[in-house]
């Protein structure tokens, strides 16, 4: 990899990491992964089951079943579960209120982040780089990412940047 572009965008929710690292793949040339994407598309599968997602032992014994599936088209980025597009219900209420349980669970974690290193490897074979974007992308998941952004905006910022 070590030809290979691998820009990490990391930082707190609502501060443009993913329009930021969209736009830096479309202007590059690069491939997008939006690392989050895929523990929203794990809860959305386990909340649709009934999974109790709060319980560690119950979300751990399930990281593995459903087949995730992202789009790294920074122009159309999508996100399936077993074949079925979640781009739109894994943004909405209910996963964003669960998603931190699923996601703090260090077995879906391990699982997540082996698929994600294999999307970036993939890219790197395929197009030369990746832009990823998502907590700890540049520590845990990418550390050898050539360039690393910690995207920070005011507090003021995510509500009309969202409008």
């Amino acid at each position: 990899m070590a030809d290979c572009l691998v820009i990490a965008v990391d930082g707190p929710s609502g501060s443009g990491k993913s329009s930021a690292a969209r736009g830096a793949a479309r202007a590059l040339g690069l491939r997008y992964l939006d690392t989050g994407a895929m523990y929203r598309a794990l809860t959305w599968w386990m909340l649709g089951r009934g999974l109790e997602v709060s319980d560690p032992v119950v979300v751990a014994g399930h990281a593995g079943e459903p087949v995730i599936e992202v789009g790294t088209d920074p122009d159309q980025p999508w996100v399936s579960v077993d074949g079925t597009d979640v781009s739109g219900p894994i943004r909405e209420r209910p996963v964003t209120n669960a998603v931190s349980a699923v996601a703090s669970v260090p077995e879906v974690r391990r699982h997540l982040i082996a698929q994600q290193r294999e999307i970036i490897a993939r890219a790197c074979a395929e197009t030369g780089g990746i832009v990823a974007e998502g907590r700890d992308i540049g520590t845990v998941v990418a550390p050898q990412a050539r360039v690393k952004v910690f995207l920070t905006a005011a507090e003021s910022a995510p509500g009309p940047r969202r409008l």
